[in-house]
């Protein structure tokens, strides 16, 4: 493995999991918020043992999160000093920013976890809900300084140098707001059906069926916000995307030929010798439309920009084809979820209904992680669009590979840690989370 590859497979292994650990540190912080809330309204005893099972999940991966995001900062530095000497002082507004978001997310955990009966209920409730605000303000930070790298802005770059920086206008770039909204929507698609998931098994197993349906109950109503607002935040970013990196739009459906009337792609296989796609299904003009609400608007084709420029487009288009295939199968999980909730209330007690959220329970993430995999390998060669190629950026030094073991070490005893710490609170519901429970101690401290 040379260099430049064990450089670009260490960053694109830690981001993989570090945005697994992100999205749920944004989302699972208001299912525990929103049960607590239920517990403050019905004084339900049962709501009030879902929040503090929820909250110990949090603090777990709130910590999961705090490390693998300070090995990232290490890797940024130790990866891509070229890249860092440069951007640093253009885009290091919201990496500051996302520190003092961390630490008031890490004061407020602190709050809520030991503030049972100490505090005025409504305020100890805030700070849980507090805990999500931070932590999706921290997320959003950081999409923003990604989306700089895919939409430089706030500089000028005059004989290769960086000059005039103005750090809110790099943070406020074009990219930021598309970007963040399809994370944060994505994020609570991903982490609602996760949940819902294994409390749909649990539910399954006979186990603490009362306890483990209310908290399906929430994280499923979460999971489909996120399933419905998937599409209209995706059609806010492709378009951003057809208005600022053509080219990556156009590896993304596989658009060798500019032409009016541009067909949406679905599957197919590239054939980028012969530049074509074979075996597509194509829906006329549709492309169109949704980069520009015209059905006749032109679409630049990548023969259009020099091939130097194309990013792998095999990879770019089959990781958008998985985004789309499950973004859709969410979509119809929510309407048959939907439609039992309104009108055949019978399902919801149903085992396929439920072993559907079972199957389900990966899918948000997939999604997310073939989403990220189109953003970042699609602005390639570039590591700052149009500015800097990521080839440039990279640490010249031999040996580099050896810290990708190290890394990919890490992040799989961290995984392997986290599944461990999720499956010891699973079984600690019975003695200390669920009071319908025979078991039920909150005082036990055995496990």
């Amino acid at each position: 493995m040379d260099d430049f590859l064990a450089a670009r497979s260490q960053m694109a292994m830690s981001l993989g999991f570090h945005i697994i650990f992100s999205c749920v540190g944004m989302v699972m912080p208001f299912l525990m918020a929103f049960a607590h809330w239920k517990y403050l309204k019905t004084n339900n005893e049962v709501y009030k043992g879902l929040t503090k099972a929820w909250s110990k999940g949090v603090a777990i991966l709130f910590a999961t999160g705090a490390v693998s995001g300070t090995m990232l900062s290490f890797e940024l530095g130790l990866l891509w000093p070229q890249f860092m000497k440069h951007a640093g002082p253009i885009f290091g507004m919201p990496f500051s920013l996302e520190g003092t978001a961390f630490f008031i997310e890490a004061i407020a955990i602190g709050f809520f976890l030991y503030g049972w009966d100490r505090f005025n209920k409504w305020f100890h409730w805030f700070c849980g809900f507090l805990v999500g605000l931070s932590g999706l303000a921290s997320g959003i930070l950081v999409v923003a300084a990604n989306a700089w790298m895919n939409s430089p802005a706030g500089f000028n770059y005059v004989d290769g140098q960086y000059v005039n920086i103005d750090p809110i206008k790099a943070m406020f770039n074009e990219a930021w707001f598309p970007q963040a909204l399809h994370m944060t929507v994505a994020a609570f698609c991903a982490t609602g059906f996760a949940v819902a998931g294994v409390h749909a098994y649990l539910i399954i197993r006979k186990k603490n069926v009362e306890f483990h349906t209310k908290a399906f109950r929430i994280a499923a109503g979460f999971a489909l916000i996120g399933a419905f607002g998937a599409p209209l935040s995706g059609d806010v970013a492709a378009k951003s995307v057809a208005k600022r990196q053509p080219i990556k739009l156009a590896a993304m459906e596989a658009h060798f030929e500019t032409e009016k009337g541009a067909s949406f792609v679905i599957g197919g296989i590239p054939d980028e010798k012969k530049e074509e796609i074979k075996y597509a299904l194509k829906i006329p003009k549709v492309l169109s439309f949704l980069v520009a609400n015209d059905f006749n608007a032109e679409v630049k084709g990548l023969k259009d920009f020099p091939k130097d420029e194309w990013p792998p487009i095999a990879v770019v288009h089959y990781a958008f084809q998985i985004m789309i295939f499950f973004g859709v199968v969410m979509i119809i999980i929510g309407t048959v979820y939907l439609y039992a909730l309104f009108f055949k209330k019978e399902w919801l007690t149903k085992n396929w209904l439920l072993k559907t959220f079972l199957y389900a329970t990966p899918f948000g993430y997939i999604a997310l992680e073939a989403g990220w995999t189109v953003t970042e390998v699609g602005r390639q060669p570039w590591i700052i669009y149009g500015i800097m190629r990521t080839v440039d950026a990279v640490t010249p030094m031999p040996g580099i590979q050896y810290s990708f073991y190290f890394f990919t070490a890490i992040f799989i005893s961290l995984s392997l840690i986290i599944v461990f710490l999720l499956k010891r609170q699973i079984q600690m519901v019975p003695r200390l989370y669920d009071p319908t429970d025979a078991q039920f101690n909150p005082k036990n401290k055995k496990l």
